[in-house]
């Protein structure tokens, strides 16, 4: 009686894993197809825009980053501001010189950012003083002081937001995926990014779901002023999406994947990447254990699940059990595809997907226990503690 128990409840788990990846196969706003992507379009006036970078110690790609955004091939006007946010390592020089490399020192602002206030996180501390200094303007182009844009990007960003009336319109950039931990944990970030974010919903107006990726966001001016400006949300440490979810009772919004807008941020060691993740993954279940709790069980489920099941159901000889649990494996394996193919990376790959849930779990909560030693919003010689990220 006891085997056939236990071969029901394996039976059970079986189905249930099974059921939930068609449920996000079908039923998710097909968040695994990413094609969500900017089209070129013409317009008959084009807006001035005012580009914002929050920079601190970005040396190594600054000037790439200048070179990319005033040589935008852009009809209307387009000034920069760089916020050097206290570098030490000359990001501020490097700016000006990248600048006057285009002759375009005159549409180039760098100014000195001043001392973090309390209650601020330091990039939207940074970004505000950019808005402030840009003054109202139609459109504000917020981006990451390691990001080039090729020169149509920012043509097809303000098409998309003047013909849709989009109050936002951002970009997931493309990382880098060049060495092994990037090849291996990259591709799994963008799509646990996109489950968790549906791209189709985001761009839904009639749905509240709102997300964005803060290395590419262009912003109309009245609708941040009319949202309450980056004061409302002074404190977020994931400030993409809290800025998302700010502007869309604004309006609608749009997020979609770059083609030609890459960072220049390499990940050579599984520290560097560890680091990213376990500085916000916290903040996004809001510091609540009972959340963190559920994100557990959930990656488990769908991630360490089938690969019991099938070992135990080949084990016991159970065509059923290890039937469904591969089937839930194949299932997982066709919608991680088409990621690595805008990666263009083996299919073989798609073996990754699980061991890096497993890994970015292990993150989760680590994130967790850097929150409750205090060291939980570290980033880039910063330590937030948990009331700012809320």
């Amino acid at each position: 009686m006891a085997d056939w128990w236990q071969c029901l409840m394996l039976l059970g788990f079986a189905i249930a894993v099974f059921l939930a990846w068609v449920v996000l196969y079908l039923a998710r706003g097909g968040f695994w197809l990413a094609d969500q992507r900017l089209t070129a379009a013409e317009i008959a006036q084009w807006p001035a825009v005012t580009a914002v970078v929050p920079a601190r110690n970005e040396a190594a790609g600054i000037a790439a980053c200048v070179r990319g955004i005033l040589g935008q091939d852009y009809p209307g006007e387009l000034r920069l501001i760089v916020i050097d946010d206290q570098s030490a390592d000359g990001t501020a020089d490097l700016a000006q010189s990248a600048a006057a490399e285009l002759d375009a020192a005159s549409r180039l602002t760098v100014l000195r950012g001043k001392d973090l206030p309390a209650g601020w996180a330091g990039k939207v501390w940074a970004m505000s003083q950019g808005v402030e200094a840009a003054g109202a303007v139609p459109y504000l182009w917020f981006t990451d002081g390691d990001i080039v844009h090729a020169p149509l990007v920012l043509r097809a960003l303000v098409a998309k937001a003047v013909t849709e009336k989009r109050v936002l319109v951002s970009l997931m950039v493309r990382l880098s995926c060049q060495t092994l931990w990037e090849r291996w944990l990259i591709p799994p970030f963008l799509f646990f990014f996109q489950k968790l974010y549906p791209f189709p919903w985001v761009n839904d107006p009639r749905r509240k779901l709102a997300g964005a990726a803060g290395g590419c966001m262009l912003v109309a001016g009245a609708a941040l002023t009319a949202s309450g400006g980056l004061q409302a949300m002074r404190g977020a440490l994931i400030d993409d999406c809290t800025l998302a979810a700010q502007l869309k009772a604004q309006g609608p919004i749009w997020l979609g994947l770059a083609d030609h807008s890459a960072s220049l941020r390499r990940y050579t060691r599984l520290q560097e990447i560890w680091g990213m993740v376990t500085r916000s993954a916290y903040v996004q279940l809001d510091f609540r254990p009972s959340r963190l709790l559920i994100a557990t069980l959930s990656m488990l489920f769908l991630y360490l699940l089938p690969w019991v099941l099938l070992l135990v159901g080949l084990a016991y000889d159970q065509a059923w059990v290890w039937g469904l649990s591969l089937a839930s494996l194949l299932l997982s394996w066709r919608m991680f595809w088409p990621t690595l193919r805008d990666y263009r990376l083996s299919p073989l790959w798609v073996l990754t997907l699980q061991p890096a849930a497993w890994l970015y779990t292990l993150m989760t909560l680590d994130s967790a226990r850097r929150h409750y030693g205090g060291r939980g919003g570290a980033w880039k010689g910063r330590v937030y503690p948990a009331e700012r990220g809320r």
